[in-house]
């Protein structure tokens, strides 16, 4: 019986530098859940020898950021065995793996593949980037899922109908560009060019938010025609990522801050998300525990883009002097609207309207916590209870979508005639 080529069984839309970064994860993967058993097995040594003291003591290995499981016994050395085995195979596919990827994959990216990146680089995307993993992507303006050359005669090439008024979309959490519903239609109706920020959302939102300070301004410079004005739409994260480039780009003295018109938030969770925050709770429970504590680190895959949802942090202040995982109190510092912007905000709530006696829980549950299933409706239009950091949106600038979830907001007409209404009259 012949023996089928292993790649046969991986997707056909897979480039072989895909292929190579899947077999990185797959290598940090084993050892990894390798670690954890021997964390758990060590842990559970330390909890049956304690009450023996130093006679139990002499069969744990107690060194600082041991796992508990002595190197050098029958345990320690299988443990050993198994990530150096893996280590070395993982080192031999990589390097074939390489030699391989040398050659540039010239077929063009497919939905599918795009959006197995965009899901891996959310869950991931700060881990791939410090591994210079081949799945990492870097921050691009794209039109039709292609990045653009940011120079004059290049995007004059590719743009040949390119107006001096530009919609830049930013898409949120583990999407891409390609997931955008509205961006054709707004740009027929509105006279304007769309481009799309393709970016990892995986990163810090800070980090985030300088690349695409810079990015717009590079984008402004070459634009092949004078810029009227820009208007930015954006998606779930992707307000956060927009509120700090508008920050930051202030700071940095980028002109193209001046030439932006408005900026229309679609599910924004501008005070942090509940699933973060519950996420957090979780890691807390599990590292209380000495036999638990190694599962925590499973939680802690997330990434940097994740843990900044908890909050809705924005700035590298907000984040830096205090751990990821740890649980802590809000600390951002509170960042306005852009002056001088016109600023709008969808939220949306999967509850439609309703009657009766629980109309009240209704809408306590929808502002509070399910919202649009993933952002609560407060935390959408900008509300806090420090009023210091509510976010000055007039009423007449948010609009609340019923019956409506989080991913629906990038393609029902009802959004996309409400931004129309908008931005027709700024």
């Amino acid at each position: 019986m012949r023996t089928p080529d292993p790649s046969s069984l991986l997707p056909t839309w897979l480039h072989v530098s895909d292929i190579q970064g899947l077999a990185q994860l797959a290598t940090q993967a084993t050892l990894g859940v390798t670690g954890l058993v021997e964390n758990v097995q060590g842990n559970v040594y330390k909890a049956v020898a304690a009450p023996f003291g130093p006679l139990g003591a002499k069969f744990v290995d107690r060194k600082p950021g041991a796992s508990g499981v002595r190197a050098l016994g029958i345990t320690g050395l299988v443990y050993g065995g198994i990530k150096g085995v893996t280590r070395l195979a993982g080192g031999t596919a990589n390097a074939l793996l390489s030699r391989a990827a040398a050659k540039p994959d010239t077929r063009p990216s497919t939905p599918q593949r795009e959006a197995m990146l965009s899901a891996l680089n959310g869950v991931l995307g700060d881990r791939l980037a410090e591994t210079a993993n081949p799945l990492a992507i870097s921050m691009r303006l794209r039109s039709q899922g292609l990045p653009l050359l940011l120079e004059p005669q290049a995007l004059a090439d590719r743009l040949p109908g390119a107006t001096g008024k530009l919609l830049v979309m930013v898409h949120g959490l583990c999407m891409n560009d390609l997931q955008w519903g509205h961006g054709e239609q707004l740009a027929r109706e509105l006279g304007c060019t769309p481009v799309y920020l393709h970016y990892n959302t995986g990163l810090h939102t800070s980090a985030n938010g300088e690349q695409m300070a810079g990015l717009l301004q590079q984008l402004v410079k070459a634009w092949p025609q004078p810029v009227q004005e820009i208007t930015l739409l954006v998606h779930s994260m992707g307000g956060l990522v927009a509120r700090s480039a508008c920050r930051q780009a202030g700071e940095a003295g980028h002109s193209w801050l001046a030439q932006l018109k408005a900026l229309v938030f679609l599910g924004t969770p501008h005070h942090g998300a509940p699933l973060e925050r519950l996420g957090s709770w979780v890691d807390g429970v599990l590292g209380g525990n000495i036999v638990t504590r190694p599962f925590a680190k499973i939680g802690q895959v997330r990434s940097a883009g994740i843990t900044d949802l908890r909050y809705g942090n924005l700035l590298q202040a907000d984040w830096h002097d205090a751990g990821r995982f740890e649980r802590g109190p809000d600390a951002r510092q509170a960042v306005p609207l852009p002056a001088g912007v016109a600023c709008y905000t969808v939220a949306a709530t999967t509850l439609a309207p309703g009657n009766g006696p629980l109309v009240a829980v209704r809408e306590a549950l929808a502002r509070k916590m399910v919202g649009d299933g993933l952002v609560s409706l407060d935390s959408a239009l900008g509300l806090h209870a420090e009023p210091g950091r509510c976010l000055a949106f007039p009423p007449e600038n948010q609009w609340i979508a019923q019956g409506m979830n989080h991913m629906e907001l990038l393609r029902r007409p009802e959004v996309t005639r409400q931004v129309l209404r908008w931005l027709r009259a700024v």
